[in-house]
């Protein structure tokens, strides 16, 4: 049986660069080696794309780029190549590519701008691509379509410096307490929960150290959920995942140690209302234009009502991680999933081939 060549791309400039070395580390570690050939490309946090051929636990402690094997090489734009474009001994060489498997977050990675580069190649790659991906990970754009498709939102403003802050939140009656956050960001960097107006100078420069854009809105009364989602058209919709908060909120700490929380999968709800999620989830997900997989979030208040949090769409991929997780509890394992989201992405480009 002929492999299909598979390129997973990991690293990169993101405030999240640590956490895609363990998300790529597992899905290298699972993926069906007897189907498919598999290549990495790292990214340094300096943004330096090499050719790796180590082991996982080079990337896991974060010395894979010292490795012997690394060689420059980068993604060719050129239609007619299909590959990539290798550097040895001052010698350029293309190697061919089926499928690119991107495992990178955050800015840089899953914002539209390696996507950009991705379609330009027309290799086939898995996820969402450059629209949505932009989309998804502007929350304040995010939101402002959500609410146009009748989805509830948070009550929320959003701005550039903090001058007219006060009198922003004023005019639209918003009450503590309230969220600050980066309008790009990811794993929750960036964000501060404030109970007083005397927080919201700080909170707003926090958020500003990672973005030029501010989203503020108004804390939901309830608990947060999540449901994962893969495919274009005909959609896989796994289960739905609920985090139980003994303080605080989900920030960057409690996402990856889980110190003070838990995260229930299935959801501590009703089968009712999981249906319900799975929904609404559905519909957001086609709203952004999503493909490939998505994890859709949201808030459940107090009366039971469903609220649109965001959308991550290079969701944590560890074997332990939360997207994983939910499509678990449909019958995907976790190298089934790797295999379904693969085959997913060629079984497109066939029918568009065809077409």
């Amino acid at each position: 049986m002929n492999k299909n060549n598979v390129l997973i791309i990991f690293g990169g400039k993101s405030n999240e660069y640590e956490v895609s070395l363990k998300s790529a580390s597992a899905v290298i570690d699972n993926i069906d080696k007897d189907k498919y050939n598999i290549m990495t490309i790292g990214i340094t946090k300096e943004g330096k794309w090499l050719r790796y051929e180590g082991s996982t636990n080079n990337i896991r402690n974060n010395t894979w780029y010292k490795h012997v094997s690394c060689k420059e090489a980068f993604l060719s734009p050129c239609q007619s190549h299909k590959g990539f474009i290798e550097i040895e001994n001052n010698k350029a060489n293309i190697v061919p590519v089926d499928v690119i498997f991107p495992v990178l977050h955050g800015k840089y990675a899953e914002d539209g701008t390696l996507q950009g580069l991705l379609e330009l190649s027309e290799i086939p790659f898995v996820g969402c691509k450059t629209l949505s991906s932009a989309i998804c990970m502007d929350k304040a754009i995010a939101h402002t379509l959500v609410a146009k498709e009748g989805i509830k939102v948070a009550k929320s403003i959003t701005l550039y410096d903090k001058e007219d802050a006060i009198n922003m939140l004023n005019e639209k009656a918003m009450k503590l307490p309230m969220y600050v956050k980066p309008a790009k960001s990811g794993s929750s960097i960036g964000i501060t929960r404030i109970s007083s107006f005397e927080e919201l100078d700080y909170a707003i420069d926090e958020a500003l150290l990672q973005d030029d854009k501010v989203v503020i809105e108004e804390a939901i009364d309830g608990f947060e959920v999540g449901c994962a989602i893969l495919g274009k058209d005909e959609l896989i919709v796994g289960g739905v995942d609920e985090i139980e908060l003994s303080r605080g909120f989900f920030d960057f700490n409690e996402k990856y140690t889980l110190e003070t929380s838990r995260i229930h999968t299935p959801a501590r709800i009703t089968d009712f209302k999981a249906e319900e999620i799975k929904e609404i989830a559905t519909k957001i997900y086609k709203a952004l234009s999503c493909e490939g997989l998505a994890r859709v979030d949201m808030f459940i208040d107090k009366k039971g009502d469903v609220f649109f949090n965001e959308v991550n769409t290079i969701p944590g991929f560890t074997d332990s991680s939360r997207y994983p997780r939910m499509m678990d509890l449909i019958g995907l394992s976790y190298t089934k999933l790797i295999d379904k989201l693969i085959e997913v992405t060629l079984s497109e480009v066939l029918v568009l081939e065809e077409a």
